[in-house]
């Protein structure tokens, strides 16, 4: 018998909208759709620090130790079935609902127990279509760390929990599907929808401006190296720190590919610059690239 014990985390709940339905008109389609689209929520939520805990009929439970990085999986899947959505009729689209919420569980083996999974699976069933909606204890967390809007949705009536759960929408893109947000009860003081726009605003342009402002870092010390001109070109080594600096950017805001990944492979070519740029005759750069090259190549075979 699996040894029982408690832990702090962030759980995940997923199922498809009108399931049954599309089943009804489709069952093979229906299941080889799935299947798609769970392989691909899957790779996100393991390229975001996660691990799928549980799947059945059309759900599926996962936590993170992160809680911004479970919302920003949760982004990201919504946004890729979003696209596999696209070119599918209206009729024969797989919507997923997500819920988040962070809370103290049981763990028996590999799997998680407790109110803190029966609050996920309530947000779950409040989402809109292709929605997400979390509890504010995840709210509380990420509402200055991710690129994306909230709207205050009301308390939710969950069993065996006392007191309703404070919800909110997260909103994707123009949010134009998400859920109405229900009437604010006096006793939870929550932002008002607007300044939480406002903080969330900010954050979705980080990346731009970070570009922009290393842009002028660069061409600054270019600049100087120039004015104090002595026959050597110093500048090369802030502009290579520079580059990896706006690679790493670009690398936590991307889903496509896996950022550890991507994150050894930049690390690596930071280590050939400098080998480069110091250049005398010895290609030494091979050794920790090995040393790189070896940990990719572990993590993909234990990802297959």
């Amino acid at each position: 018998m699996s040894e029982t014990r408690r832990k702090l985390t962030t759980i995940f709940c997923a199922d498809v909208q009108d399931y049954t339905r599309l089943m009804g008109a489709d069952e093979e389609g229906t299941l080889a759709t799935l299947k798609r689209c769970r392989d691909a929520m899957a790779h996100l939520i393991e390229s975001h620090g996660g691990r799928v805990v549980n799947t059945w009929g059309d759900g599926l439970i996962a936590e993170f130790p992160s809680v911004v990085e479970a919302v920003r999986a949760a982004v990201d899947t919504q946004n890729e079935l979003a696209g596999f959505n696209a070119g599918r009729p209206s009729n024969g689209r797989m919507l997923f609902r997500i819920g988040i919420n962070l809370g103290d569980v049981i763990v028996e083996g590999d799997d998680i127990y407790g109110d803190g999974v029966n609050i996920a699976a309530r947000l779950q069933t409040s989402a809109s279509p292709g929605g997400i909606v979390i509890s504010s204890t995840v709210y509380d967390q990420v509402r200055n760390k991710v690129a994306v809007g909230f709207e205050f949705l009301g308390p939710l009536t969950v069993k065996n929990v006392d007191e309703g759960v404070p919800s909110y929408a997260v909103k994707i893109g123009d949010g134009g599907d998400e859920a109405q947000p229900a009437e604010r009860p006096a006793s939870v003081r929550p932002q008002p929808a607007a300044q939480v726009m406002a903080e969330a605003r900010p954050a979705a342009g980080y990346g731009r401006r970070l570009f922009s402002v290393l842009g002028v870092i660069a061409a600054v010390v270019v600049g100087i190296n120039l004015l104090t001109w002595h026959a050597v070109f110093w500048a090369r080594f802030p502009l290579l720190a520079l580059i990896v600096i706006a690679a790493l950017a670009w690398n936590r805001d991307q889903a496509r590919f896996d950022r550890r990944m991507v994150t050894l492979a930049i690390t690596a070519l930071g280590i050939i610059g400098i080998n480069a740029l110091t250049w005398n005759g010895t290609f030494w750069a091979v050794w920790p690239i090995l040393g790189i090259a070896t940990m990719i190549g572990l993590r993909w075979a234990i990802r297959r």
